[in-house]
């Protein structure tokens, strides 16, 4: 059986829209603020050139997003030319704006994002989250989300949604963690501890690394396997420009492949997994290091260094890397597989072994892998781009919510 596509978007948005005079209005509308977001700036003629409606019904259309506040006319369009100069229009910098959230092993972290996709406004908390129960972690989260959100009134933005990263298997409700083994929650509704009445989503942190991989990378292509690791390793699949969930929407546990079957226990219940051998803790401890705030840069600094014990340690988890990601390869057949996480930060010292390992083991061609230019931010980008995707793909939204 083929396992279903989604992407990540806050409940209700990204809805099917029926084929009837509104439900093609709310397309019409959407594509208008699509085109604007993805040039910068076009006058009402060059809309309607690119999404192939008139003048008239395009002029309709931005009067009515200039109305919800989500797009602004910025004056003559190309001054001192020959004839009357088109207004041209821009997304507005005010109004909706995505707020995202993750809940790291190591940390808490917020940000708001406008609709021109600029970070307004952002919070963090580094701590250790490990074994703790959800609702106090729930509670510090809430108080960065409530100074996030406060910026961003500031600034005249309003959320528009909230979209939570986390290290763990997340239901299809969008909201209940079903499993975090790094955090030790189970069947956890934060649907029920957030603040706040505006659309919610949770997520897996890979799959909204992934997101951000996809709508926010340079060049990244439609299909592609992305790792992102921080304490645990996690991994989605991109097909197509969308998510691949599986049937429970568990797509992607690479972390839990085990690379040594007869290996030290996980806490998954697994033994010899990847994580073992591969995330941030089980390389420390190879290493010989004791854990402090910044541990990628903790490594990257030891690594550059000449510390044969780090670089041993980098290539050893580069290697189980690779043979986990080997499978994948040869099941899934990606274009390309995007390291993102920490171990963008380390790549200089996990490729080489990660390469070999893909070189002697996959079937076909051997894939590309590419280094994320977002690094370990790409999970909290990806939340908070997920919010304002939706408002692109149904501006009538506001309007409703208004």
């Amino acid at each position: 059986m083929t396992a279903p596509l989604h992407e990540a978007r806050p409940p209700g948005a990204g809805r099917s829209l029926p084929d009837t005079q509104q439900g093609m209005r709310r397309r019409n509308l959407a594509r208008v603020l699509h085109a604007v977001s993805a040039e910068g700036s076009l006058s009402r003629a060059a809309v309607a050139s690119r999404i192939g409606l008139t003048r008239a019904a395009v002029s309709t259309l931005v009067d009515e997003l200039i109305r919800w506040g989500l797009l602004e006319e910025l004056g003559p369009e190309r001054p001192g030319r020959v004839g009357r100069p088109g207004s041209a229009l821009a997304v507005s910098g005010r109004g909706p704006a995505g707020i995202g959230a993750e809940i790291g092993v190591g940390h808490l972290a917020v940000c708001a994002v406008d609709l021109r996709g600029e970070v307004r406004a952002r919070a963090v908390r580094h701590g250790a989250n490990r074994g703790r129960a959800a609702e106090p972690v729930i509670e510090e989260l809430t108080e960065l989300i409530r100074r996030v959100v406060a910026e961003a009134e500031r600034a005249q933005l309003w959320p528009a949604g909230l979209a939570v990263a986390v290290p763990g298997l997340v239901a299809r409700d969008g909201r209940t963690v079903v499993r975090a083994p790094n955090l030790d929650w189970h069947d956890t509704d934060l649907g029920a501890l957030l603040p706040g009445d505006w659309p919610l989503t949770v997520d897996n942190e890979a799959n909204f690394g992934a997101l951000a991989e996809l709508w926010l990378g340079a060049g990244t292509p439609g299909d592609f396997l992305h790792v992102s690791a921080e304490i645990g390793i996690g991994a989605a699949v991109v097909v197509d420009g969308r998510l691949l969930r599986g049937t429970r929407g568990f797509a992607g546990e690479l972390g839990h492949v085990p690379v040594r079957p007869d290996g030290p226990a996980c806490p998954c219940g697994g033994r010899g997994c990847l994580e073992q051998y591969a995330g941030e803790d089980a390389v420390l401890r190879a290493a010989g290091l004791e854990p402090r705030e910044d541990l990628v840069g903790l490594l990257a600094e030891r690594a550059e260094a000449g510390d044969e014990g780090v670089r041993a340690a980098l290539r050893d988890a580069g290697t189980a890397l690779g043979i986990a990601l080997t499978g994948a390869v040869n099941l899934l057949d990606p274009e390309t597989v995007v390291l993102g996480g920490a171990l963008a930060g380390l790549s200089p010292w996990l490729l080489p072994s990660l390469d070999a390992e893909l070189a002697s083991r996959t079937a076909g061609p051997v894939c590309p892998v590419a280094v994320s230019a977002l690094g370990p931010q790409g999970p909290l980008l990806g939340a908070a781009h997920s919010v304002v995707r939706a408002v692109l793909d149904d501006p009538a939204m506001v309007a409703e919510r208004s």
